[in-house]
Formats: C-alpha cells, structure tokens, sequence
C-alpha cells in the first residue's frame, strides 16, 4: 500500500489493484498543480466524503478525463451524474467492491451542501468516511468529522491499521480530539493526519496527534512525498 498526499483533504492511495484518488480538490491552495499529472497518473476510481467545494469542486471534470467512477453518498452522486460523470451513489454501511478493494461508507460528523457560483446551495446527503479494504489490511478514512463513540463499532467490525484523521480543527476535530479518538476507539499501527496546513485557521504540525499516541506510527506529511504502508 501507498499513501500520498495531494495537500489539504486530498489523498491518493494505492491499495490492492487499485489507486484510488480520495477529495481531490485540485483548485486547493496546496494542491501540487506542476505535478498533477504524476497525482493522478493511473487513478481508477474517485471516492468522495461530502459536498463542500474543497471536497469535490473539480472532480466532475477530473473523473470525465480519466473515464473514472466516483463513488460517494447518492445526493451527491446524483449532482455528480447530471454533469455526465459515471457514479455509483450508495449509503453509510453499505459496501461495494472496486476491483479487488471493498470500501463501506461510515458516518461522519459534519455538515454537506454544494455552493454554486449563483450562490445556490445544493443538498448533497450526509457526510461520510470510508473502511477501505484490500491487501489484507483495512484504512479508515475520516472525511470531515468530529469524534464519535460510533468509531468503537467500526474497530471491532473493521479492525483498521492505518487511521487518516482530519485533524486541522476549526472545522472538523483538531490534532488532540483526533489523538484522542485513536486512542479511545482503534488499535492503529499507522496515523496520518490531513485537512490541515492549508489554511491559518487550521493545525500546522501534528506535535499534538504525536503525544497523544506513543508505541503509534505517526507522519506528518509532505505534499508528494509517498508514504509505503
């Protein structure tokens, strides 16, 4: 497995036979631009959390280029699908498989609309996480979340490893909640946070998430930077 991050909420992870491109906000002032084609080269399916525009401005297009599904909650597949994109909408706790990868959406703690250019919000269904499973070994993605005892449930059904937390507080739970969330409800080897560094109301290191977790695998990413699972 390999992680990459593509700066804020944006992930690339290679899993299995897969290489899925998770949020991948390219308008995103992190987003590596003079690399994009090294980010996206070889994706085959675009998962998607929840509707806020750094979430899923951009994708319509990407996934029309790369001839992609996406995958994420059915109001936002059903935006998606009016602007041509081939989706697959599905709810929390349901399961599909990409390729040899099964991934189950979980909830999230947030809020999801789509704000057009007119201003015009669009409802876009629930905000969401994913247990994505391949190679033997599962990862919890969190989406935009706060902690949620609902995290102890999903340890014992999917046993995850490697844990990627939105962390950068302010708009979702900060370095010591998501510390704190690990510690209380999973057993991961792996945390990496993200959807912080981006903006100066968010987190800027993960010296919190650190000392929270001892005996735990902590990174603090670089854009680009691949991290082997």
């Amino acid at each position: 497995m390999r992680y990459t991050w593509l700066g804020h909420a944006s992930v690339r992870l290679e899993i299995g036979d897969q290489v899925l491109l998770i949020d991948p906000w390219e308008g995103g002032p992190t987003f590596p631009k003079d690399r994009r084609a090294e980010a996206i080269r070889g994706a085959t399916a675009i998962l998607v959390t929840h509707g806020h525009n750094d979430h899923v401005m951009g994708v319509a297009d990407l996934a029309k280029e790369l001839g992609v599904k996406t995958y994420s909650m059915v109001e936002l597949a059903d935006m998606l699908g009016q602007d041509g994109v081939n989706t697959v909408g599905f709810n929390k706790g349901g399961t599909v498989g990409i390729g040899n990868v099964s991934v189950t959406m979980v909830a999230a703690t947030h809020s999801s609309s789509y704000t057009h250019e007119d201003g015009i919000r669009t409802y876009t269904g629930g905000e969401v996480g994913y247990m994505i499973e391949g190679e033997g070994r599962c990862v919890y993605v969190s989406g935009d979340t706060d902690v949620m005892a609902d995290m102890g449930i999903w340890n014992e059904i999917h046993a995850p490893d490697v844990g990627i937390l939105c962390a950068g507080g302010f708009y979702t739970m900060n370095m010591k909640r998501a510390g704190f969330a690990a510690k209380r409800f999973f057993d991961f080897k792996t945390v990496i946070p993200y959807h912080y560094k981006t903006f100066p109301a968010l987190e800027q290191n993960a010296d919190a998430l650190k000392a929270a977790l001892p005996g735990v695998t902590v990174h603090d990413p670089d854009v680009m930077v691949p991290i082997d699972l």
